[in-house]
């Protein structure tokens, strides 16, 4: 068994495996001539049910074979151009390279003593980040403990744990003696994470408020401010506001100074929601969009959505890095508080996880390879696209369209000139979503909109194209009327 650990003697072995599973991969993508088969659970399930996970098959090659049939063949491969569901992006070939490198090596980013240069490259991209939003200075990497005029910030999973972070640090800034007072101020059309992060938290059910949107889907500021004022005229603690760069359905913008400045009336946190709107801030043209931004507490960012990364490329930025000691345990074991005041640099200080992949080198790569520039040119093109797909959906009597987008979201659904049901109309919508991912000819997502079932295209693939939005319109529509025209039949 020795023959299959990764080594001196067997890097050969590593070289050949390794390639063989590239071009495996390489072969179906250049194959893959629509999103998804269109399988089953149940069709897919048996396959699983006869492996014998204790009887190996003894052989990479077999392992690989054995793949095509419960993987890779049914897969929703995100790269194809009709696509149009999740905030899933194709991947850049540098951040794969790097995949593949910080996958053999392995480091951990938790101690200097596991990751070396990993940990530098790191702390080199946050200051990066950092700089990018307008935090100034940053603590980057020099050795000496932050000051509180530092910037900082640490690699995460993705956006709902550093949402998670950021609220842990905001509730430990609050200082409040009864954690039951305290309240989170969000967006209606915010991210989920926010109300499991209050959760998780410990705070009580009603912490989180609800913010009331305009008709583009933004916070209003007039209600924050209302709302801000009789939290504390009744005694409660303002603990965060929590504004949206780039909400889920919307790709809405909250108005982001007028925030900040509520928030520096009330002495309260304010935390941006950057995860899908962080690719403005590599876009020479689109940058002014999150204006404000700089004077926010922390910001999430999601590489692995609007940087085109892979999975999982994400990170919390503090404009005070001092703040990030409320993440902070020492154990002696790994990193005991003598190696802060010898200035060693260890990244689980500052971090909610122990392990932690070398993720960060999929963005040095990336941008060593294609600069800040190639990455906001590739957003800036799917954000043009959603204006022109939404200038169809305008002109197009078939659909309704909810609001302009601000990034590269569209939300519609499909309206019968001759159906006045809103029930029926939602169940045809549901049903056209529903029979083209069972075609396997496109992927499209839903969500409700004044209770309402509607359908949305998340256009994050620059190979998409007006004719593909064009085509897949037609195809719900096709399914819709499908639908429509046999309950129309069953009801006579």
């Amino acid at each position: 068994m020795r023959s299959h650990l990764l080594n001196d003697t067997t890097a050969e072995r590593y070289r050949r495996t390794a390639t063989a599973a590239v071009e495996r991969v390489a072969d179906k993508l250049a194959a893959t001539d629509r999103p998804f088969t269109g399988i089953t659970p149940e069709q897919l399930a048996p396959t699983f049910d006869a492996i014998d996970l204790d009887r190996p098959l003894g052989d990479t090659t077999a392992a690989l074979d054995e793949l095509e049939s419960v993987y890779l063949r049914d897969a929703v491969y995100f790269h194809h151009p009709r696509y149009l569901a999740h905030l899933n992006c194709p991947v850049v070939i540098p951040a794969v390279a790097a995949e593949a490198v910080l996958s053999a090596v392995n480091s951990s980013l938790d101690t200097w003593d596991q990751s070396a240069g990993a940990t530098l490259i790191e702390r080199r991209l946050i200051d990066w980040t950092a700089s990018r939003i307008g935090f100034g200075a940053s603590a980057g990497t020099r050795l000496e403990t932050n000051a509180d005029t530092n910037a900082d910030g640490v690699f995460t999973s993705g956006g709902s744990q550093s949402n998670l972070q950021a609220l842990l640090l905001a509730r430990e800034e609050a200082k409040a003696t009864d954690s039951a007072k305290l309240r989170i101020f969000a967006s209606e059309c915010g991210h989920f994470s926010v109300q499991k992060s209050a959760k998780l938290l410990g705070l009580s059910p009603e912490a989180v408020i609800a913010i009331p949107c305009d008709n583009d889907k933004r916070m209003q500021t007039v209600a924050l401010a209302r709302e801000l004022a009789r939290c504390t005229s009744e005694g409660l603690v303002p603990m965060a506001v929590v504004a949206t760069a780039g909400t889920t359905d919307f790709g809405s913008i909250d108005p982001l100074p007028e925030i900040a400045e509520l928030c520096q009336l009330y002495g309260t946190w304010m935390h941006v929601d950057a995860a899908y709107g962080c690719g403005l801030l590599a876009s020479r043209t689109r940058r002014h969009l999150l204006d404000g931004i700089e004077r926010a507490d922390s910001v999430t960012v999601d590489y692995h959505k609007s940087f085109f990364q892979p999975v999982s490329s994400s990170a919390l930025l503090v404009r005070d890095g001092a703040t990030l000691r409320h993440a902070t345990y020492h154990a002696d074991y790994l990193n005991p508080r003598r190696m802060a005041e010898e200035r060693i640099p260890n990244q689980v200080d500052k971090s909610l996880q122990t392990t932690r992949r070398f993720d960060a080198l999929k963005l040095w790569m990336t941008l060593r390879t294609m600069g800040a520039d190639g990455v906001g040119e590739l957003f800036d093109e799917v954000c043009d696209l959603a204006g022109d797909g939404w200038q169809l959906l305008v002109g197009d009597p078939r659909y309704d369209v909810v609001v302009r987008p601000s990034l590269s979201t569209l939300v519609f659904r499909y309206i019968p000139a001759d159906v006045t049901s809103p029930a029926l109309i939602d169940r045809a919508n549901l049903y056209a979503r529903k029979a083209l991912f069972a075609s396997g000819d496109a992927v499209v997502a839903g969500t409700k909109v004044g209770g309402k079932h509607y359908l949305k295209f998340t256009l994050l693939n620059p190979e998409t194209t007006l004719t593909d939005i064009a085509a897949v319109l037609d195809l719900i529509a096709g399914h819709a009327e499908q639908y429509l025209g046999e309950s129309l039949v069953h009801a006579s």
